[in-house]
C-alpha cells in the first residue's frame, strides 16, 4: 500500500521539484522530512527510486500555503535535498524556486487571477524574507490562467518562457546576522587541513539573500574560467574549499556548517563576455552549473560594496539603480539593484527576471511505512 500526495511538478528559475500544499503534507516536521525523502528518492546517487534528478538543482521541493501575516498573501516553504544524503535542509531560500510559487498558488486555486498581470506577495518561511512576484495571467476561453509561454530567456534554461519578476524587499542578513555577519567587508583568513598545505586568502563573507564567501580564484591558483566538469574533477581545490567553508562558517556566525548547504562558496574572476564579473559558485560542493538566484544577488551587492574582494575586480556602471551581469558557467544572469544615493554601499532593492514551467500534475507515490496519510 502507499499514501498518494497531489503535487505539481514543476520548473523554476534553473531548479526544479515537486510543489505541495503544506496542508497535503504531515504537520509532524520529522514525519514530512521522511515523506520528502521518499517523494525523491534520497539518499541514493541517482535517486532512482523517486523524483529526484540526481543533482542538487533538481533535489528540490516547494511547500505552499495561504499566509496569516498582514499584507501577505502566500507562504513559501523550500526544502533543499541532496542525492546521496538524508537531510532536508529548510533554512535557506532559493530564488529558482521562488518563481514556481505564484503559479502553482494560481494552479491550486490558494489565490485568483487579477488581471493581465498578477502581483503576489509571498514570504518565505525560511529566512523571514518578502518579495513581490510578477506573472502573466492573461484572458483565456477557460478565464485567467497562468500563461508559461513567452519570449523571456534565462541562461541554462533551453527556449524561451513567460516573464516572471521577482522584487525581494529585504534581504539583507536573510540567515546571518546581517548583511556583512564578520563586521567586516573583506576578512583575512587562515585555513589549515588534510591534503593540502595551510594558506591565508581574502573573503568577503556576505548575505543579502543567501550567505556567501566571496574570494578571487587567483589567490587560490585557478582562472575563475574553468569549466563545471574542470572544478568538480579538481579534488584539491574542493579540500580547500570545504576547509574555508567550515572555517568562515565560524565567522559568520553560522556555527559548524559541515552538514549544512550553506555558506555557498563563490569564486570570482574579471569578467570577458561583457558583464560586469565572472563567477563559479559551489553549492556547497558540487560546482554550480549557473548560479542561484539569490547568490547572484549576493553577489551583486558585493560589487557595489567599497573595499569587497570584488573591488577592483568588476566592471561597474555609475547611478542610483546598476544592473549588475553576472556570468557563470552556462551564461549570465542580470540583476537589478537600486542604491542609496546618500550612501552608495546600501542597497534598497533587489529585482530580477526568472522563468518557470509547469511539468506534470498529479499524485506521487508514498510507501505506507513511511506515512499511512493520517495527520
Amino acid at each position: 500500500m502507499q499514501t498518494p500526495i497531489p503535487t505539481l511538478f514543476m520548473r523554476g528559475g534553473t531548479s526544479r521539484g515537486p510543489f505541495f500544499l503544506a496542508s497535503d503534507l504531515p504537520s509532524d516536521i520529522a514525519t514530512r522530512d521522511r515523506v520528502l525523502l521518499a517523494v525523491m528518492g534520497s539518499p541514493d546517487k541517482r535517486q532512482i527510486d523517486g523524483l529526484g534528478g540526481a543533482n542538487p538543482l533538481t533535489s528540490k521541493v516547494g511547500i505552499v500555503s495561504r499566509s496569516n501575516t498582514p499584507g501577505v498573501a502566500l507562504d513559501f516553504l523550500f526544502a533543499q535535498l541532496q542525492p546521496e544524503k538524508d537531510t532536508v535542509d529548510t533554512t535557506p531560500n532559493c530564488g529558482n524556486m521562488l518563481a514556481g510559487v505564484v503559479p502553482f498558488a494560481l494552479e491550486r486555486g490558494l489565490i485568483e487571477a487579477q488581471g493581465d498581470t498578477t502581483t503576489v506577495r509571498v514570504l518565505t518561511l525560511n529566512t523571514d524574507m518578502q518579495c513581490d512576484v510578477t506573472v502573466q495571467t492573461p484572458m483565456t476561453s477557460n478565464g485567467r490562467q497562468v500563461r508559461y509561454d513567452g519570449d523571456a530567456r534565462i541562461d541554462g534554461v533551453p527556449g524561451s518562457s513567460a516573464p516572471i519578476t521577482i522584487n525581494f524587499l529585504d534581504t539583507a542578513g536573510s540567515v546571518c546576522s546581517g548583511l556583512l555577519p564578520t563586521g567586516n567587508v573583506v576578512d583575512t583568513v587562515t585555513v589549515e587541513g588534510e591534503g593540502f598545505d595551510s594558506f591565508m586568502l581574502s573573503v568577503t563573507c556576505i548575505d543579502n539573500g543567501m550567505p556567501l564567501v566571496i574570494f578571487r580564484a587567483t589567490d587560490v591558483g585557478r582562472t575563475g574560467y574553468e569549466s563545471v566538469a574542470e572544478m568538480n574533477a579538481d579534488l584539491e581545490l574542493k579540500k580547500r574549499i570545504e576547509a574555508l567553508r567550515i572555517k568562515t562558517g565560524h565567522l559568520m556566525g553560522l556555527g559548524d556548517v559541515s552538514s549544512k548547504n550553506y555558506p555557498k562558496m563563490t569564486l570570482i574572476a574579471a569578467p570577458r563576455e561583457g558583464g560586469s564579473i565572472c563567477t563559479r559558485s559551489f553549492i556547497p560542493h558540487v560546482c554550480h552549473d549557473a548560479i542561484g538566484v539569490l547568490a547572484a544577488v549576493t553577489v551583486g551587492t558585493a560589487c557595489v560594496l567599497k573595499g569587497s574582494t570584488c573591488d577592483g575586480v568588476a566592471v561597474m556602471s555609475a547611478g542610483d539603480v546598476t544592473t549588475v551581469s553576472v556570468e557563470h558557467p552556462t551564461g549570465e544572469f542580470s540583476v537589478e539593484l537600486g542604491i542609496d544615493p546618500t550612501n552608495p554601499q546600501n542597497v534598497t532593492r533587489a529585482a530580477l527576471l526568472r522563468t518557470a514551467r509547469l511539468i506534470m500534475r498529479g499524485e506521487v507515490m508514498v510507501p505506507e511505512f513511511v506515512w499511512n496519510g493520517q495527520k
